[in-house]
């Protein structure tokens, strides 16, 4: 699943349109449409935080489909074997 189609997934769950998501996280409804469509990508980690919050989504869920990592201390000071100690133990959980 992409995070275009998971943003308007849920926002079809909660039963608003793109205009009324559009303004909960500050953003045109074009741009909303382009990326429940696939056609751009959330430009900044605000913007993800602000759909976790409109959507009442875990943030963690929105990070991981739009292929980033989340602004905390993870992104600073990790060594390259906690790197791919942490991804092994991600990879794991998901086969079980």
């Amino acid at each position: 699943m992409s995070f275009g189609t998971k943003v308007a997934e849920e926002r079809k769950k909660l039963e608003i349109s793109q205009k009324e998501l559009a303004e909960k996280v500050d953003i045109s409804p074009q741009y909303l449409n382009d990326i429940e469509h696939g056609k751009r990508n959330p430009d900044s980690d605000t913007l993800i935080e602000k759909f976790a919050k409109a959507l009442t989504l875990d943030s963690s869920v929105l990070y991981y489909l739009a292929r980033r990592l989340p602004p905390t201390d993870v992104r600073q000071g990790i060594s390259d074997d906690k790197v791919v100690a942490a991804y092994a133990a991600f990879r794991r959980k998901l086969k079980k």
